[in-house]
């Protein structure tokens, strides 16, 4: 008699069982078996994930560890004397030619940018090729904060007019507005023709620190005013400074 009862009760609690068992296996599907059936719940678990963290960390530095200490570096770099830049340069080539991680790759090239060793300048125009785009724009601007220094004129020069990647162009044209030479000022004229009229617009910006003067923002008159006519130059815009002071 207590049979039917029994089976009943089985069957409800399977009823219950199986929705729950169903997500289990469907976090498994998605999440892998990279560690058995229960990864997907220890990987939800942040207690776990601290725990792997320090495992992790027994091994070497983490990835969160390493950028938080090539951030630094780059903040502090000019500050340094130059037998430390010299000493890190020597770390951040080795960045550079042998770390996956295009996140570090691009820290490197931002604290190269910043050292005074005449080496430096090599390893930020490496960048220029690196396969990942960001640490390509880091060049770029890292480039840019060397206006003293007629290599990286060229080199941003170069890489606007060679290369077909626009953000990469355009960043190499923003980088020049802050070379005032004759070759950052060929380079930005011949920007003045591109067919994008962004970088139109970019390049009568970064006219405008490269030369000094202002003759508005029709690129026809910059062509004109570069090309020896005689244009009039205006005023510049309250606004105008403002934005040169972040350039």
């Amino acid at each position: 008699m207590n049979r039917p009862m029994q089976s009943v009760n089985v069957n409800c609690s399977m009823r219950r069982f199986l929705p729950a068992l169903g997500t289990t296996l469907l976090m498994i599907v998605i999440t892998g078996c990279h560690d058995g059936p229960m990864y997907g719940m220890k990987a939800a678990n942040p207690f776990y994930s601290m725990k792997q963290w320090k495992a992790d960390e027994a091994y070497g530095p983490t990835d969160h560890v390493r950028r938080q200490e090539l951030t630094k570096l780059a903040d502090m770099m000019a500050t340094l004397p130059t037998e430390r830049q010299s000493y890190w340069f020597t770390h951040l080539r080795g960045v550079m030619e042998n770390d996956e991680n295009p996140e570090m790759r691009r820290l490197a090239v931002l604290a190269a940018g910043k050292s005074k060793i005449p080496e430096s300048a090599e390893l930020v125009s490496s960048g220029l090729k690196d396969e990942s785009l960001k640490v390509r724009l880091t060049a770029c601007d890292a480039l840019g904060n060397r206006p003293q220094d007629p290599e990286s004129t060229r080199l941003l020069a170069e890489i606007a007019g060679t290369t077909s990647e626009l953000d990469v162009r355009n960043a190499a044209y923003a980088a020049l507005g802050k070379h005032q030479s004759k070759v950052a000022v060929d380079a930005l004229r011949l920007a003045l023709d591109d067919r994008d009229p962004a970088t139109r617009s970019l390049a009568v910006a970064s006219l405008r620190g490269s030369t000094g003067k202002n003759y508005g923002d029709d690129p026809q008159s910059w062509i004109a005013a570069l090309d020896g006519q005689d244009v009039p130059e205006q005023p510049v815009q309250v606004a105008d400074r403002v934005m040169n002071l972040f350039r």
